[in-house]
């Protein structure tokens, strides 16, 4: 797999990033950060927009937001869907030089970093830059992530770690990014800051729409686009697939992510 490939591209993305976004604790997550009413925010890797949108809810009338994200196709997607006068989406790449953005009272980096792996400092360090003095960057991101499971064969359970090796190795992708965000922030000499940690994933009995379609499109996109060869199995990513999904939608499966969530002030 190309290493600066977004691994879960593809013609279903949006709708993915739409449907599992959780408002109730999405607003607890940005009012503990320190999100006001009247700020300018920089939403890093908006994807559809639809976390841009409900930011702008909560900075109101006299708050501005912004989008930020490297894909064109979403970055459109969010124009025509959110896009207003006080809610607006740029298309770029936080690799390249960030000095055509504005200064910020608050930037939020929530589910961006893990498909950063190799550049992620280097991200945090040029968005710290673009906050205004006194300002705040969010970092939200998981830990462990798609690795946390009990009731999986054996076979399933070597594959799933095989794949997560793969495109952490060649996929700039990292599981374990959860981690490494207070001492990102304690690098760079931030101040006040707070971190907090909760179950983002926890499934366990019934399997609401919602999880199914997420993680079986996670496992499905994330697999395919691993190039990994599936040697446990006979007939290969298919029968890999039919497995994931046998053991996903049985109620006795038990599956579970932490999410950390790190706040600094400039």
């Amino acid at each position: 797999m190309k290493s600066q490939s977004y691994l879960m591209e593809n013609k279903n993305e949006s709708i993915r990033l739409e449907m599992k976004t959780d408002f109730e604790r999405l607003e607890k997550q940005a009012l503990w950060a320190g999100l006001k009413e009247g700020m300018s925010v920089a939403d890093i890797g908006c994807g559809p927009g639809i976390t841009s949108s409900f930011l702008k809810k909560i900075v109101g009338g006299k708050g501005r937001v912004t989008g930020i994200d490297n894909s064109l196709d979403r970055i459109n997607y969010a124009r025509e869907t959110y896009g207003k006068s006080d809610l607006d989406f740029i298309h770029l790449d936080l690799n390249d030089s960030l000095s055509t953005l504005n200064k910020f009272d608050f930037i939020w980096v929530r589910f961006f970093l893990e498909y950063h792996k190799h550049q992620s400092f280097e991200i945090v360090k040029k968005l710290t830059e673009q906050l205004k003095p006194g300002g705040i960057i969010c970092l939200v991101d998981l830990d462990h992530n798609c690795l946390n499971h009990y009731g999986l064969s054996s076979r399933l359970e070597t594959a799933i770690i095989n794949i997560s090796e793969i495109i952490e190795k060649d996929g700039n992708f990292d599981p374990y990014i959860g981690r490494k965000l207070y001492s990102y922030l304690y690098d760079l000499g931030l101040s006040d800051i707070k971190v907090d940690m909760k179950a983002h994933h926890l499934i366990y009995g019934e399997l609401s729409g919602v999880d199914e379609y997420n993680w079986i499109k996670k496992i499905e996109i994330a697999a395919k686009n691993s190039s990994y060869p599936f040697k446990e199995y006979s007939n290969g990513y298919e029968d890999f697939l039919a497995d994931f999904e046998s053991f996903f939608k049985d109620s006795r499966r038990f599956t579970y992510t932490p999410i950390i969530s790190c706040r600094g002030i400039k």
